[in-house]
């Protein structure tokens, strides 16, 4: 109990925060003669989303995660954490680069794209954008491929919490259009609003791209960058099924009913672990197609 009180605690503080910022961003906009950067019921519904995400997260972290983390790291490498600064360096670089195998396969299998998508699916870039999260994420036990190798190597459980909040954390603030091109040799270690509002572009030159949390050096080495400067006017959004509802509750489920309606359609479960576009190249499918109607009406 005390664990999960913590951690409620923890995510009403940077709530009230993360909150604090997007009033000042919307103002900053407003006074700067762009009102239509901030959509009032789009910022309820993302700040909606993203409260139900982490009350959800709090909650699983407290009462499952932790100890399947503690179980898989007894039989790991053991590492201790008592290098001073190495250790602290070594716990950023690793938490950062299995967040980037997990971003990279969010946007590769559709399981984790049906989560993953609630955040891709605003065309508008803003801090409140960031918040735009799906309350599945810890349900669908993808948070295995970013957890369980910190566990393996043995980091200690408070460290990684920390490590892994704080990286969440400094995206937030790459969710702007306020902030242009950084410093050359910031903009080329770290992920920056520049680099990620090319990763929430819908453009075929803008798609699956700068998976990076905190550094892009893992999309440099693995072929995965994008300069915003050479793929034009960035659009938003999804490539199909955009969302005509702002209901916390439909940006959440839709897209992972109409997997499951998908796979109950053709009878076959390679959909759940194939690219989110499987369906339209296997059975040239509507990507338009939507989940069934009595689905929709009872939300």
């Amino acid at each position: 109990m005390a664990d999960l009180m913590h951690a409620l605690g923890f995510i009403l503080t940077f709530g009230i925060f993360f909150v604090g910022v997007i009033i000042l961003e919307a103002w900053y906009w407003r006074r700067k003669g762009r009102p239509e950067a901030y959509n009032f019921k789009e910022t309820i519904a993302n700040i909606s989303t993203g409260g139900l995400y982490k009350i959800i997260d709090g909650i699983a972290v407290a009462l499952f995660i932790q100890y399947f983390y503690e179980y898989v790291q007894q039989f790991g490498f053991q590492y201790t954490t008592n290098d001073g600064f190495l250790s602290v360096l070594f716990i950023f670089l690793a938490v950062d680069f299995f967040f980037y195998i997990y971003h990279f396969s969010m946007h590769k299998v559709r399981w984790l794209w049906a989560i993953h998508v609630t955040h891709h699916s605003s065309k508008i870039m803003n801090f409140s954008t960031a918040l735009r999260q799906n309350f599945l994420m810890d349900l669908n036990f993808g948070w295995v491929m970013w957890w369980i190798p910190l566990a393996v190597i043995g980091f200690d459980k408070n460290w990684t919490l920390i490590a892994i909040e704080l990286n969440l954390a400094y995206q937030f603030f790459i969710h702007t259009e306020m902030v242009d091109k950084l410093s050359k040799p910031y903009e080329f270690i770290f992920n920056t609003p520049s680099h990620h509002r090319v990763h929430h572009g819908c453009k075929p030159e803008q798609i699956d791209t700068n998976f990076g949390g905190v550094l892009i050096i893992w999309d440099r080495l693995f072929g995965t960058f994008v300069d915003e400067r050479s793929v034009g006017k960035i659009e938003y959004g999804l490539t199909s099924r955009q969302p005509k509802t702002l209901n916390p509750l439909r940006l959440n489920l839709d897209e992972f009913f109409q997997m499951l309606k998908d796979v109950m359609t053709y009878r076959d479960y390679k959909i759940l672990y194939k690219s989110p576009s499987y369906v339209e190249e296997k059975y040239d499918a509507d990507p338009e197609r939507t989940i069934p109607s009595k689905t929709i009406n009872s939300m």
